[in-house]
């Protein structure tokens, strides 16, 4: 089954709505083509077109001045860019023992563009908040089936949808959004899980109180631990909404399961990001992590970005070897060398490992 504006390469989870994965491979580029990045859906209510003569985007609620602004007065308005990933939390979930409910998705739910939109502080200025608002709202045009689950509205507090680094984008790598992307705005929220990141987005309510929609209260919520992490005979009591991504690494080449030549280079290659620290250090063991070295990373594309870490390794003996990839953010926050769990199947930052063979 083919998708518009997307690749035939993207694994399917679920049709109704659409759920579709990057194969890990094409992590080999430093921004994912657009037809390669990944989707996901709560509602099977989705926008299939937007006529952007009558697209509106109204901010309303507690405010001083509500709006409705049209798809070309947000693009009139000063546009800013920035390289962000984009992950969902649920990302390799399909890893988690034991098995949690939810899309079974592998390390592909995940890719880093440049988005371009206006930032949320400008209109929330424009508009003017009230004194006392504590928390925005954000609902897109998605809608669920009669007698469905909640409408997708996801909530900020005032001081994170302040903050300038927030968008309402509608650009990615410098095209507008792919329709199931998010086309025509969707909100960009750097450096937290892409729970947040709204699409379709048409609704913006600024409350006086904290919002206790579904989606906030019920889904998408952690161990209230470190890691997030609980044992599953024993769930955590006290939970909170996910929201900043947790350090991890991801190894693209050699692929999990290559055959490797004694004395022929590897060159490895991967990914690392955080949640808006950057990056200070990849180190690669080749011998199950019983030693390590530092691997050399690429330019930096922005705090909220991947960087890419490369390796020469140049296997001097025959046998099973595993490749065991961890990485350290500029806040000093390390992977965990054993993986945590949770009943969600959230936030996996686990050291990565891939098994080779040398011969």
């Amino acid at each position: 089954m083919t998708w518009p504006e997307k690749s035939p390469a993207l694994i399917l989870h679920t049709e109704r709505p659409p759920n579709l994965e990057m194969p890990l491979e094409y992590l080999r580029h430093d921004l994912t083509p657009n037809d390669l990045m990944f989707v996901r859906w709560h509602l099977s209510g989705l926008p299939r077109s937007v006529d952007l003569r009558t697209f509106r985007l109204t901010l309303a609620g507690h405010v001083e001045r509500p709006l409705s602004l049209s798809f070309d007065e947000l693009r009139a308005l000063e546009p800013v860019s920035l390289v962000a990933v984009n992950q969902c939390s649920g990302n390799s979930r399909a890893f988690f023992a034991p098995r949690v409910p939810g899309v079974q998705w592998s390390n592909g739910a995940l890719g880093n563009a440049k988005w371009t939109g206006v930032p949320l502080r400008t209109l929330l200025d424009r508009v003017g908040l009230r004194a006392g608002a504590r928390c925005v709202t954000f609902r897109g045009l998605d809608t669920p089936p009669i007698q469905g689950p909640a409408p997708f509205v996801k909530s900020l507090d005032v001081d994170r949808a302040l903050d300038a680094d927030v968008l309402v984008a509608w650009a990615m790598n410098d095209q507008p959004l792919p329709m199931l992307n998010g086309f025509p705005l969707r909100l960009v929220v750097p450096g937290w899980y892409s729970t947040y990141w709204v699409k379709a987005l048409t609704e913006v309510t600024v409350l006086d109180a904290a919002f206790d929609g579904y989606w906030m209260a019920k889904a998408y919520r952690v161990p209230a631990t470190e890691g997030a992490v609980e044992a599953p005979d024993h769930p955590a009591s006290d939970t909170v909404p996910i929201s900043r991504m947790d350090v991890r690494s991801l190894l693209v080449q050699p692929e999990s399961g290559a055959r490797l030549r004694v004395g022929a280079p590897c060159a490895m290659e991967g990914i690392a990001f955080d949640g808006g620290s950057g990056i200070a250090r990849v180190e690669v063991s080749v011998d199950g992590g019983a030693s390590w070295r530092d691997a050399v990373l690429d330019a930096d594309l922005g705090k909220y970005s991947f960087r890419r870490w490369r390796l020469t390794w140049t296997p001097t003996q025959p046998g099973s070897a595993t490749i065991v990839v961890r990485a350290t953010s500029v806040s000093g926050e390390q992977q965990r060398p054993a993986p945590g769990w949770n009943r969600g199947g959230y936030m996996r930052n686990v050291y990565e490992r891939s098994p080779v063979v040398v011969s």
